[in-house]
């Protein structure tokens, strides 16, 4: 999945146009200014239970296709972020094996937080918020991966 860059567009093969710069110098600044926010609030999500990290990385994404080429590249040939970037411009979706390890991950976080809490009403509201975030994965659609078939 090579991505081939010039001046005017960030242009995968397929034709998926990513990088587009405002015109106007102050919202270049305001988009990049949401876009590192998004960047550290995704950057959190790894390690906080209750933060989603791809949605922040792609609004961050999206915000650097306004602003900031450097910054735009940066995320699209990160060995982390490339893929997720990639997977939702092509795609509009995730890979079943990508949601089964987001389920497990919130299980095990979630999990994990409900028993080291002590108040009812914070194991009340960890449990909802897991099941609001659990529903809103449910509906980010699936895609299925080809995998390749040995022949003898």
């Amino acid at each position: 999945m090579p991505i081939q860059l010039n001046e005017q567009a960030s242009q995968h093969e397929e034709g998926v146009h990513i990088l587009r710069l405002h015109d106007s110098f102050l919202m270049r600044w305001l988009y990049f200014g949401i876009g590192v926010a998004a960047l550290l609030l995704g950057i959190l999500g790894i390690f906080l239970p209750i933060l989603p990290t791809t949605p922040f990385i792609l609004l961050a994404t999206a915000c650097f296709a306004r602003s900031s080429k450097r910054f735009h590249v940066f995320l699209l040939t990160n060995r982390i972020t490339g893929p997720i970037i990639y997977e939702w411009c092509v795609y509009r979706s995730i890979p079943r094996r990508i949601k089964r390890w987001v389920y497990l991950m919130m299980a095990l976080s979630f999990g994990s937080s409900i028993l080291v809490v002590s108040s009812y009403w914070l194991k009340l509201m960890l449990v909802l918020l897991a099941i609001v975030l659990a529903v809103l994965i449910w509906r980010v659609p699936v895609r299925e991966i080809d995998i390749p078939v040995k022949t003898n």
